[in-house]
């Protein structure tokens, strides 16, 4: 889920604080584990994870969160409150405010209650928190009428949510937990509220003032995805990893004077070059120059499922991948056909083949650094798809021009069999090629 900038329209995203207490030392959240691990300050805090499939409107987007018909969230379960209440968050590293649905109705039985947590403090409209750290909200904060931090949000799909900022302890496995910022709303409206009443809300982790990282003070953050079941983990802290083939790293660009379309917060890259198999692509550099209004930006979003381009790239790799796919795979003729309004190569494939021929790769090219895509990850088979006995498969890459986004997103999809580092001390982002289910196992857990 990636932050409004890049759009013609407003959105504010959520925010959270965590455990400063912890940041000596790392915390580690893993995908699939069956129950809270907890260990000595001198080992790591293990925190369950797990993967949702969820359809739009499921949580309300910003603007730029691409319109997706399925998506994968990654989910954290946690208690807040004293005494403490569970709740379950959606983890997105495209968004900076966190919130927790604070309003149980019968549509949404998933609800923080704060009128029963004697921890819960509101926050007022002239506290620093208010009036300096919502900064990089799009929509600015205000003042309710009892002198509180108001909060709106509104999503392209007609979805929004509102509400206080508030603070409250924020408990995780069996740590003591701290108190931390978050938006406390009593107003959501979803256009898929049987999905979107799954969770109690969603945890920020951009580069915001207010985001989960930025309030933990933790200098990094890592993850990795499985290709194959989409289990993996999240790792907040060094991570120290002697086992692991080196990263190679490539700035996080930062920008001090705000633009209409550039988010400042988001996790941005500078995109150099597409390769398609062993040709480089014919691409000016300028076009992957942000403009002087900040469209153009590269941003690499967890909360994004597929990886999408501006009109010039995705052009040019288009042409390319299905000049080298000519004979080897065979195209659907239907131009009424754009997956998720974005992607308009599609191919026939047959139900009863199991195995899909060699493909070109597709490979990102950035300062120091280069993301492969390879296999299955180039074509996505379309869910539910049909076109007589063939099913639909198409290119994993999308045009950003016609969904109306002014940005580059690279999307989970990509960074799967990926070690994806966020350095934020050094302002850089680290990646390596590994396989997620056996970095699992070398942490010693899901076996």
């Amino acid at each position: 889920m990636v932050d409004s900038y890049t759009l013609r329209a407003s959105h504010c995203n959520p925010c959270l604080r965590f455990f400063t207490c912890l940041v000596s030392y790392s915390f580690l959240m893993l995908l699939f584990i069956e129950s809270p691990l907890s260990f000595s300050l001198s080992q790591t805090f293990v925190l369950p994870l797990k993967t949702q499939l969820i359809s739009p409107g499921s949580l309300p987007r910003s603007p730029s969160k691409l319109p997706f018909h399925h998506n994968i969230s990654l989910t954290v379960s946690l208690t807040v409150g004293t005494p403490p209440q569970n709740v379950s968050m959606v983890i997105d590293t495209g968004s900076e405010l966190s919130w927790l649905r604070c309003n149980k109705t019968s549509t949404y039985p998933s609800a923080f209650d704060p009128t029963r947590s004697t921890s819960y403090g509101p926050i007022s409209c002239s506290s620093p928190t208010c009036t300096n750290r919502t900064q990089d909200f799009t929509i600015p904060a205000s003042c309710d009428s009892n002198n509180h931090c108001h909060a709106t949000l509104s999503y392209a799909d007609a979805s929004s949510s509102e509400g206080n900022l508030a603070s409250d302890t924020f408990h995780m496995g069996s740590s003591d937990g701290s108190d931390m910022v978050f938006g406390c709303m009593d107003s959501v409206f979803s256009s898929n509220s049987d999905e979107d009443s799954k969770n109690t809300g969603l945890m920020g982790m951009n580069r915001g003032s207010l985001s989960f990282v930025s309030q933990m003070g933790f200098p990094k953050f890592s993850y990795c995805i499985s290709a194959t079941d989409f289990s993996g983990l999240l790792l907040l802290g060094e991570s120290n990893l002697t086992w692991m083939v080196p990263l190679n790293y490539t700035p996080l660009i930062q920008i001090s004077t705000p633009l209409p379309y550039f988010d400042r917060v988001a996790y941005t890259v500078q995109l150099e070059g597409i390769k398609v198999s062993d040709k480089l692509l014919p691409i000016p550099k300028s076009v992957f120059e942000p403009d002087h209004t900040g469209a153009g930006q590269t941003m690499v979003d967890s909360g994004t499922q597929f990886t999408f381009l501006l009109g010039p790239a995705y052009i040019a790799l288009r042409t390319e991948f299905l000049n080298q796919t000519t004979g080897v795979l065979r195209v659907l003729e239907d131009s009424n056909f754009v997956f998720q309004g974005a992607m308009d190569l599609c191919y026939r494939v047959p139900i009863n083949q199991t195995v899909l021929p060699r493909l070109p790769t597709v490979s990102l090219m950035f300062q120091g650094a280069e993301m492969t895509v390879s296999h299955e990850r180039v074509l996505y088979r379309v869910p539910g798809e049909l076109r007589g006995h063939d099913s639909v498969h198409c290119l994993s890459f999308g045009n950003s021009d016609l969904l109306g986004v002014e940005a580059y997103v690279i999307g989970h999809h990509h960074q799967q069999n990926m070690w994806m580092e966020f350095d934020l001390q050094r302002s850089r982002m680290g990646l390596a090629q590994v396989q997620c289910d056996v970095a699992v196992k070398r942490f010693g857990v899901g076996q």
